[in-house]
């Protein structure tokens, strides 16, 4: 595992859904390839975001208000407006770019697998894109990393 390099076990030319598809074509397709997530996609095909299935189900959540208080007439809201905000983004949003994380947490094809694991479980992630120059080259699971270990390369 410590030689071996992400674009060893990464999973070439990964699923990718479009921005522009809408929440219900992103869920078919994740629910056909029997994947979590995937990258997505501009129309230039440049990587803007990752989607997940979590992504994909606060869709879905029932949203609850932020408690307030009024004070010299104006309103102080108790708790993460910019979260309630970004929630009911999420919530309302037909298309994938509304729903997806855009802050996407990579690994470059050079790192190695040992960083690519670290960097997995200290991120919370259960995937990777794995970047090539700036290009999606791949995408690594946590799957693959016990597929590595396994193997015992």
């Amino acid at each position: 595992m410590e030689d071996r390099r992400a674009r060893d076990i990464m999973t070439k030319d990964p699923t990718t859904i479009d921005e522009n598809l809408s929440v219900k074509e992103a869920a078919e397709i994740l629910l056909a390839k029997k994947i979590g997530g995937a990258p997505v996609v501009n129309a230039a095909g440049e990587m803007v975001g990752i989607i997940s299935e979590g992504d994909l189900i606060m869709a879905d959540v029932k949203l609850e208000f932020p408690s307030y208080i009024h004070l010299l007439d104006g309103l102080i809201y108790l708790g993460g407006l910019k979260k309630f905000e970004d929630n009911l983004k999420k919530a309302i949003g037909a298309k994938v770019k509304d729903v997806m994380t855009e802050s996407v947490i990579s690994a470059e094809a050079d790192d190695s697998v040992m960083d690519v694991a670290t960097k997995m479980v200290k991120e919370d992630v259960a995937r990777l894109p794995v970047l090539d120059g700036g290009r999606l080259a791949g995408i690594i699971t946590k799957a693959d990393i016990m597929k590595d270990i396994v193997r015992g390369e």
